[in-house]
C-alpha cells in the first residue's frame, strides 16, 4: 500500500508532496482509497462533504468504531502526515482478519478531505463541515490563491458543492473515532517509545495581517518618503518570535503575499499569515495580542494601514478521558513488558480534534526520530510503523470485537 501511494502528488524538484484538495493528485489518492476498500470487500461510501468511508458491517447499526486520517498534504509536505493513519487503518483491519476475530460492532475506515487546508487556507474542511463547525455559506466563500472558489473546485472534480453541510445523522452512528498519526515532534524519540497516546491538542488559529502602504519606484523614492509595508511586516515577524519565546508558545509567519511583487517596486500591500499555538487559551491570547499590538505600533510609525483578520480558530481539545483510559488499558494488557505508554500533548491540529466535540475521539502517535513534519524530511521507521499498526489493531479489537 505504501509503495502505491508514494508517487502520487510528489514533486520531482522538492521531493515533497503537493496533494491539494480537489486536484488531480487528490483524485488519485481518492481512487487509491476506493481500490483498497474494494479489494477488501468493504462497503464504499462518499459522504455529502467529500469524505470517503469504507465500512465493514452495517453502517446503520450504530455504535460504530471508526479509524483513519487524511491523504492530502501541505505544500511540499512529507509522506507520513495523514497517509500513515490511513494505510495503518487498512493494515490493522488485515491484521484483525488474520486473527480471525469476530466483530460485534460496525467498523469503518475514513479519509477526511482537505485536512491540511493547503489550497483554501482553512484546515479540516471535511470534518468541520460534517461536525457543523463550518457553515455552508462560509465554505462557499473559501478561495484559493488563483481565485478559484471551493464550489468551482469541487464541481471541476466532479462533486456537488451544494450538497455539503452538517451530517449529524452520520456522527450519531459512530461510538468512537481513533486516529493514528505520525508524531510531529520528538517526544517519543526522547522517551524511547515507538507508540504514544494523545492527551490534548493545543488551541491554535490563523490570522491574516494586511499591511497597506504605497507602491512607488524602488530607485527614485527617498527612504524618508516611503510608505513601505514590508518594513512593518518584517518587524512583526520578529515580534512574533519574541512574544512566542516569552510565553513558551509558538508563532509562525509561514505564508506571504506581496503586491505588486516587483523587484524594483516598493510594495503597496504585504499580506502575511500568522499561525500561533499554545498549551492553553490564556497563553495563546497573550501571544496573539502582543503580536498585533507590536504590528500596529510598527504600522503607525511607517504610515501603514493595518487590518488583522482571524481566519480560523480551534480551541483546546481534551480527548475524552474514558476512551483514552480504555486505550491505555487495552495496550497495557497486550504489552509483553507492561509499562505506561507515554501520553502526549500536541500543537498540531487533527480531524480527531474537530470531531471531539461531537463523538468520543482518541489518537495514537507513532515515533518520528527526526521530529520534522510538514517537510520531505518527515520520517518514521518501518518497525515503528508496524508497531503502530499492531497497536491500532489491538485497540480496534478491544473496542469493536467484544
Amino acid at each position: 500500500m505504501w509503495a502505491e501511494l508514494l508517487p502520487i502528488g510528489r514533486d520531482a524538484g522538492s521531493r515533497g508532496y503537493r496533494r491539494y484538495a480537489w486536484t488531480r493528485a487528490d483524485a488519485d489518492c481518492r481512487a487509491w482509497f476506493k481500490a483498497q476498500a474494494d479489494t477488501r470487500g468493504l462497503t464504499y461510501e462518499l459522504d455529502r462533504n467529500g469524505n470517503q468511508w469504507a465500512w465493514l458491517g452495517d453502517p446503520a447499526a450504530g455504535d460504530a468504531v471508526v479509524t483513519g486520517s487524511h491523504l492530502d498534504s501541505v505544500p511540499d509536505g512529507g509522506a507520513f502526515d495523514g497517509p500513515l493513519g490511513v494505510v495503518s487503518s487498512f493494515a490493522a483491519l488485515d491484521e484483525l482478519r488474520s486473527r480471525e476475530v469476530e466483530f460485534s460492532k460496525p467498523l469503518a475506515i475514513v479519509n477526511f478531505g482537505d485536512e491540511e487546508g493547503a489550497r483554501f487556507g482553512l484546515a479540516c474542511v471535511g470534518s468541520r463541515l460534517t461536525a457543523g463547525q463550518l457553515t455552508v455559506e462560509a465554505a462557499h466563500k473559501l478561495t484559493d490563491g488563483d481565485g478559484v472558489t471551493l464550489p468551482r473546485a469541487m464541481e471541476a472534480a466532479g462533486y456537488d458543492p451544494y450538497g455539503i453541510g452538517p451530517d449529524p445523522e452520520r456522527l450519531s452512528r459512530i461510538g468512537a473515532f481513533v486516529e493514528l498519526h505520525v508524531e510531529q515532534g520528538r517526544a517519543l524519540d526522547l522517551s524511547g517509545d515507538p507508540v504514544g497516546i494523545a492527551s490534548a491538542i493545543w488551541p491554535h488559529g490563523r490570522w491574516r495581517f494586511d499591511f497597506r502602504g504605497e507602491a512607488n519606484h524602488a530607485g527614485t523614492t527617498r527612504l524618508v518618503d516611503r510608505r513601505d509595508p514590508m518594513l512593518s511586516y518584517a518587524e512583526t515577524v520578529l515580534a512574533a518570535r519574541r512574544e512566542a519565546e516569552l510565553a513558551g508558545a509558538v508563532a509562525t509567519f509561514g505564508k506571504i503575499s506581496v503586491e505588486p511583487n516587483g523587484v524594483n517596486a516598493i510594495p503597496s500591500l504585504v499580506r502575511g499569515w500568522l499561525d500561533s499555538r499554545a498549551a492553553d487559551q490564556s497563553t495563546l491570547d497573550t501571544v496573539v495580542t502582543g503580536i498585533e499590538k507590536a504590528a500596529r505600533e510598527y504600522a503607525e510609525r511607517h504610515g501603514i494601514d493595518l487590518d488583522v483578520v482571524r481566519e480560523s480558530f480551534t480551541p483546546v481539545v481534551e480527548f475524552e478521558d474514558a476512551l483514552r483510559d480504555e486505550l491505555t488499558k487495552i495496550l497495557g494488557a497486550r504489552a509483553e513488558h507492561p509499562r505506561p505508554l507515554p501520553v502526549l500533548g500536541t500543537g498540531a491540529g487533527h480531524d480527531a480534534g474537530i470531531l471531539s466535540g461531537s463523538i468520543p475521539t482518541a489518537m495514537l502517535f507513532v515515533r518520528n526520530p527526526t521530529g520534522v513534519s510538514h517537510s520531505p524530511a518527515e520520517f518514521a521507521a518501518e518497525d515503528d510503523c508496524l508497531a503502530g499498526v499492531t497497536a491500532l489493531a489491538d485497540v480496534l479489537e478491544g473496542l469493536a470485537c467484544r
